[in-house]
């Protein structure tokens, strides 16, 4: 069993299990009905997002420095209680079922999703 980080609305992988949009916002002009069946995700959960404010500052980001600004920030808002115990759930999940999580952005690299990985990781998950 595992937990998998995706870039929503990319074809599934076998045994990939349930799909966890961790995004502000539904996709655009996707009618509800459809979002699991064009793989964008079956659950959405924003609760993982980055906030308004963060994410605009991730959108941002040009350089090594506005990243360093933006992860800070997320962390932090990933440290809050909420956000923390959700973590702390997905991670005791990894163990005992597939699950995907993810966002719409290209690059992993410049990506809450990157982050969300390592979090996951330092609770334990098991992330393939």
């Amino acid at each position: 069993m595992a937990a998998k980080i995706v870039r929503l609305g990319t074809a599934r992988s076998k045994d990939e299990g349930l799909r966890i949009g961790t995004v502000r916002r539904p996709p655009r002009g996707v009618p509800k009905a459809e979002f699991a069946s064009q793989d964008w995700y079956d659950v959405w959960y924003p609760n993982l997002a980055p906030s308004l404010e963060t994410m605009k500052l991730g959108q941002s980001v040009e350089s090594d420095k506005d990243w360093a600004v933006f992860s800070k920030k997320y962390r932090s808002e990933m440290n809050e209680p909420d956000a923390s115990r959700s973590l702390d759930l997905l991670a005791a999940l990894s163990h005992q079922a597939n699950f995907a999580m993810g966002c719409y952005c290209e690059n992993e690299n410049r990506c809450h999703r990157s982050l969300l990985r390592s979090l996951l990781s330092d609770r334990g998950a098991i992330i393939s």
